[in-house]
């Protein structure tokens, strides 16, 4: 029997790796430590890394350190990377190293919300940005996941656009999963006890017996946090022990601002007068070993959102966390997650943007004890399939035999420039302090000082 070959491997996050883990990071964290078991690893942060014990070794790397990233590159057998990894290291494009790119977040869809507030010129930029940078590591890499089947059909589109869909990487491999695998969003096998109360009989306001509904994660612009808290309001007129707990505020990336959202729903509370009454909110964001205790205070989780392309192709992390929990849940209609709750009786899904029925979904979900019941042993057997060991079992499986992709070593097929695919106008991309000028003066323009201030956030944040 012939002992598998252990490979260097080098994963990359533009996030914290810390205390505090937002979604991107506690993704990268996993695969870190999934593949450490049979190969050597090295976990790689954009942004900042606190000492943590983990079984890989843990790096910082700031952007622009093109030298040593020279020798990362030299190192590793594989590179795994999400976000603007290939725009802080340009060197990534040109790499004859394996480059496995997870795309999990379409964030050119999400720019299309998070960015729909700003004038349309600098809108278009946004979009148009991200969308170049998702072309530049659909035409390299060598081997991609994404986070459910939706995302898989989607992405092929944008593959087959770009010519990656070619006789090269389809002769050996027709089904493409050789291209492109379905990776979710993963969750661990264990659970560990209630260790501290964070919440009932802790927080003024929210008692020991209390109906707690737990809102996990972050605030972003996409989500419907208003029509939630509406709905709170109407349903506690005649019950008048619910509680809403918004958990994340405060997004532990130092280059990501604090949505709108935030203070817009903040305000709403008051206004409804049902702040630090019936509607709380976290000033920060709960660290990521300690979530598992604000969750075992929960009696159901939610998610509201709008209903738009972003919703379509999205995979909601924090549903994973109620279900990690055993939480019925209720959330808005349109995403995976929503098809998965209903098909399997999680929980309850509503229409957007109607808080009566939320209203009443969130009434049975908390005080329907026979339906409550079922949702949990539903819950409890659905989520065997979410484990960590279980979704990342084709990304495991491809680093074991890793290889450039068909068409990176054939005379045909070769994918075509995503600038020549999407961005014609603008054959090359510019750089210089001439190029950053002119940008500078661009966003001053159509967004004002706000925007430039948030445009060299992100980018010191990559």
């Amino acid at each position: 029997m012939t002992t598998q070959q252990r490979r260097r491997v080098l994963v990359i996050t533009g996030d914290p790796i810390g205390i505090k883990l937002a979604g991107p990071a506690i993704r990268a964290w996993n695969i870190a430590e999934a593949l450490s078991a049979d190969n050597e690893v090295t976990l790689m942060s954009l942004t900042s890394v606190e000492e943590l014990p983990a079984p890989f070794a843990l790096v910082y790397l700031a952007e622009g350190s093109h030298r040593a990233f020279a020798g990362w590159d030299a190192w590793a057998d594989v590179i795994i990377f999400q976000g603007h990894a290939m725009e802080s290291f340009p060197a990534l494009e040109r790499s004859d190293t394996v480059l496995i790119i997870d795309i999990y977040d379409p964030m050119h869809l999400e720019q299309l919300e998070q960015a729909r507030e700003l004038p349309l010129a600098v809108w278009n930029s946004h979009v148009e940005e991200a969308t170049i940078s998702l072309n530049k590591q659909l035409t390299r890499g060598d081997y991609f996941i994404c986070a459910s089947d939706r995302q898989r059909i989607f992405y092929l589109g944008q593959l087959a656009a770009l010519g990656r869909i070619s006789p090269a990487t389809y002769r050996d491999d027709p089904d493409l999963h050789g291209l492109i695998s379905v990776v979710p969003f993963g969750l661990s096998r264990v659970l560990p006890p209630h260790e501290r109360d964070v919440l009932k009989g802790v927080l003024p306001g929210i008692a020991r017996d209390d109906k707690l509904l737990l809102w996990s994660g972050g605030l972003y612009n996409w989500f419907d946090p208003k029509t939630l808290i509406r709905a709170v309001g109407i349903l506690s007129e005649r019950r008048d022990t619910v509680r809403l707990f918004f958990q994340g505020t405060k997004h532990p990336h130092p280059g990501v601002p604090e949505m709108e959202v935030v203070s817009q729903s903040r305000a709403l509370a008051a206004e409804l007068g049902l702040a630090d009454s019936s509607v709380f909110f976290n000033g920060s964001w709960v660290d990521y070993a300690d979530r598992h205790n604000y969750l075992l205070e929960a009696d159901a989780g939610v998610s509201t959102h709008f209903s738009h392309i972003e919703t379509t192709m999205s995979f909601r992390t924090r549903i994973l966390d109620y279900l990690w929990a055993g939480l019925p849940m209720v959330v808005t209609e349109g995403d995976v997650f929503a098809e998965l709750i209903q098909n399997e009786g999680l929980g309850l899904v509503v229409a957007e943007k109607d808080p009566e029925a939320l209203a009443a979904a969130l009434e049975r979900i908390l005080f329907d004890e026979p339906f409550i019941t079922q949702c949990r042993v539903n819950v409890a057997r659905v989520r065997e399939d979410f484990y960590w060991d279980r979704v990342l079992a084709p990304l495991v499986g491809f680093v074991a035999h890793a290889r450039r992709s068909a068409d990176a070593t054939e005379s045909f097929g070769k994918p075509k420039s995503p600038r020549a695919v999407f961005n014609p106008v603008r054959p090359r991309r510019r750089r210089g302090l001439v190029f950053k000028i002119s940008r500078t003066v661009f966003y001053l323009r159509n967004g004002g000082p706000a925007v430039v201030i948030d445009k060299i956030k992100n980018r010191l944040a990559r």
